[in-house]
């Protein structure tokens, strides 16, 4: 499971070791890249025009479309969660396809993926209780009081499921291509590379990203009230 992960540096804080690895360091770097995006995008859209068009038409297309998206999906009174939504998905999308500039995805390891699939569940819950109230808590009695072991167990699996399918999509994809660049000979390593970053990285990068936010909204919805 942590294939491929390099330790650099280990230090003490509060009594605790803690490690700085590649993970934590190619977060940052995608963290860095996103940051230095968003300022861009900050700046380049200063001077803000009625009629869009280039950089801004383009930026707007896509905070359009993600609007929709949670509107769709959730209801237009919660559409003010897509700005959440987007910059999850974002993160993930462009840890995906970090691989391609020869990075380890962050999202191969199982620390990140849980991390935000924590992120999820515990929003599933503050919003649960904070709309629902005691209508979130009757949900757990439903259909019968002595389901609630089995409801409790089914909340706790969100995590888990949410966490596995994204870690173990992008470690199989790492794997392979790990195998790719080792194994095969050098007349295969010119386009077939190609090929299955295309696949691992670009495709089921993307579709990954996509799904973690879709099944991240339907859980929160079935949480929320009409």
């Amino acid at each position: 499971m942590d294939f491929n992960i390099k330790v650099y540096e280990t230090f003490n804080l509060f009594g605790r070791e803690f490690w700085i690895t590649t993970t934590v360091i190619n977060t940052w770097i995608v963290g860095i890249f996103l940051i230095a995006f968003a300022l861009f995008t900050r700046m380049a859209l200063k001077n803000f025009q009625n009629v869009p068009k280039g950089f801004q038409n383009f930026v707007e297309a896509i905070v359009e479309a993600m609007d929709n998206f949670v509107t769709s999906t959730m209801d237009e009174k919660y559409s003010s969660y897509g700005g959440w939504f987007f910059g999850i998905m974002v993160f993930i999308l462009v840890s995906n396809l970090s691989g391609l500039v020869g990075l380890r995805p962050p999202t191969a390891d199982i620390a990140t993926t849980f991390a935000l699939a924590f992120m999820t569940f515990f929003l599933i819950h503050f919003l649960g209780i904070k709309k629902g109230k005691g209508e979130y808590f009757k949900g757990y009695l439903e259909p019968l009081p002595a389901f609630l072991p089995l409801n409790i167990i089914g909340e706790l699996a969100i995590p888990i499921s949410l966490s596995f399918r994204l870690f173990g999509n992008m470690l199989g994809g790492l794997i392979i291509m790990s195998m790719v660049y080792e194994l095969f000979p050098i007349y295969l390593k010119i386009g077939l590379p190609a090929v299955l970053h295309g696949y691992f990285d670009v495709f089921s990068g993307s579709l990954q990203s996509f799904i973690f936010v879709v099944l991240s909204m339907t859980f929160i919805r079935s949480k929320l009230p009409d």
